[in-house]
Formats: structure tokens, C-alpha cells, sequence
């Protein structure tokens, strides 16, 4: 399964994302946990373009599920992250969106110059919920292979 989304960097397209993301995911038989984390991690990257991308254009989300990994690629044409303060205040609502990708997906990479924008890549291995489509399409196809 592939997908491929361009969207306006304004804050109405992240719960869109979510949808897209989370429909396909649950759609193939993942497990809600996994779906949780994966749609986080995303929600965070998108927000993370919204708050620091430039004003106008696009930006675009695509992604796949292949052998059991879903691969999420979110790409910007803005500065880049802002440095994280190295302390920052407990009670703040921002600065730990990396973080919390980092501790919600198997790999986390990001990309960013500000001459040519921001790529966030986030790969999970995906969880299965039993008679999930997808184990029940792996069974077809090897069954008909031979």
C-alpha cells in the first residue's frame, strides 16, 4: 500500500493526515496501539511543519506499508527545526516533539537545510491484530504460488 498527499502547511491538514494515516492503517488490520503511536509521531512532524515551514505552498506526506513496516515521509520547503532548548521548562507545551517521535517509532531521520527544506522520514514495524488483512492476503498468495 502506497500513498502520496499534498497539502497546505496550515493546521486544519493534520487531523486529514491523521485520518488518511490512521484508516489505511487500521483498514489493513493494525493493531490499535500501533496505529496510536504512528499517528502521534506523524501528528508531531506535521505540526512541526505547520508551526515552522514557510507560510505559503504545500507540503506532502506520503507513505507505504511494506513487509510488515510502515514508512511515513513528510517533506517541507521551510527553515528547517529550531534548536531545542537544552532544558526546556517541564510545564512547556513545545520543544519535545522529536522526542516523542523518537520514543513512538523503530527510526526517526530528519533532514534539513534551510536552502531546501525539511525531510522527516518515520519507519515502525507494524503490530497485527489477529485475521488481520494482511496476514490473510500473505496466506492467499502463498497458498496460490504453489
Amino acid at each position: 500500500m502506497r500513498f502520496s498527499l499534498a497539502l497546505p502547511c496550515e493546521a486544519p491538514s493534520i487531523p486529514v493526515i491523521r485520518r488518511v494515516v490512521g484508516d489505511a492503517l487500521r483498514g489493513l488490520g493494525v493493531t490499535a496501539d500501533c496505529v496510536d503511536d504512528v499517528l502521534v509521531a506523524v501528528s508531531e512532524a506535521c505540526t512541526n511543519v505547520v508551526q515552522h515551514a514557510r507560510l505559503t505552498g504545500d507540503y506532502e506526506v506520503s507513505g507505504q506499508v511494506d513487509d510488515g513496516v510502515c514508512t511515513l515521509k513528510i517533506v517541507d520547503w521551510g527553515r528547517g527545526p529550531r534548536p531545542a532548548p537544552r532544558d526546556p521548562d517541564p510545564l512547556s507545551e513545545s520543544g519535545r516533539g522529536i522526542k516523542i517521535m523518537r520514543a513512538l517509532v523503530d527510526d526517526l531521520d530528519i533532514d534539513s537545510a534551510p536552502d531546501r527544506g525539511t525531510v522527516v522520514h518515520l519507519r515502525k514495524r507494524l503490530t497485527w491484530r489477529d485475521g488481520a488483512l494482511v496476514r490473510r492476503l500473505d496466506r492467499s498468495l502463498m497458498h496460490s504460488a504453489g
